[in-house]
């Protein structure tokens, strides 16, 4: 039975602000590969290189060195026009601030990528996703009538519909208070064991990211320590 390849490889991948004497080293050369079906946590007191290592892996920053691959998809050295096509093709992000339209309602802020890109969206896959998020009746509501807890759902949902490679978390319970926070990990967790996904989350919440399958440390730009649950 052939071995499924890694959702995210990471080789000697670093980033550098800056030049000379006022450089700054973000990430210093990390390789690491996360596997399909996981749930991995990314920790590290500020200023360890997490959040620069998501950005890097998901093609939202550009890497100083090294190389980083989605799928099969090598995102180091990819023409903006080729990596905004890869993002929108194989990444779902879920960020701390949510990154909802506040003008559109749920239903619209779900399937607005897949509108943007020309797609047409899977209905019965739609009903699945916003059911199992216990959606269903919020779908006519904007985000300023859900609590923050339902907006990142609504973001949760956004990203599964696209059914990406690997679905980005930034932080995702950092707005939330700790019911909310609990119910949007809930989420994230069944969208792993119950749909497949690959999830990685960056997160300073040991709570948080107990209930994952692996976690990376960071210190000082480097992974100091990788633990599987």
């Amino acid at each position: 039975m052939p071995i499924a390849p890694p959702a995210v490889r990471a080789e000697g991948l670093s980033k550098v602000y800056g030049s000379g004497d006022t450089a700054v080293t973000a990430l210093d050369t990390v390789s690491t590969q996360l596997d399909a079906g996981e749930f991995t946590a990314i920790m590290g007191p500020s200023g360890s290189g997490k959040s620069t290592l998501l950005h890097l892996l998901a093609g939202l920053d550009t890497a100083t060195g090294g190389r980083a691959w989605v799928g099969d998809a090598e995102l180091t050295g990819l023409d903006d026009k080729r990596l905004t096509r890869v993002r929108r093709d194989r990444i779902g992000f879920v960020f701390q601030s949510f990154n909802l339209v506040p003008t559109l309602d749920a239903r619209e802020n779900i399937v607005l990528p897949q509108k943007l890109a020309g797609r047409r969206t899977d209905a019965a896959w739609f009903d699945e996703v916003v059911g199992s998020l216990g959606l269903t009746d919020r779908l006519t509501h904007r985000p300023s009538e859900l609590s923050g807890g339902q907006q990142q759902r609504v973001a949760v949902a956004r990203a599964l519909v696209m059914r990406p490679t690997v679905i980005f978390a930034d932080e995702p319970t950092g707005s939330l208070d700790s019911q909310s926070g609990a119910d949007v990990l809930g989420v994230l967790r069944r969208s792993v064991d119950d749909f497949g996904q690959t999830v990685v989350m960056v997160t300073h919440d040991a709570a948080a990211a107990s209930g994952c399958d692996r976690i990376i440390r960071l210190a000082d730009g480097r992974i100091v320590a990788d633990e599987r649950r």
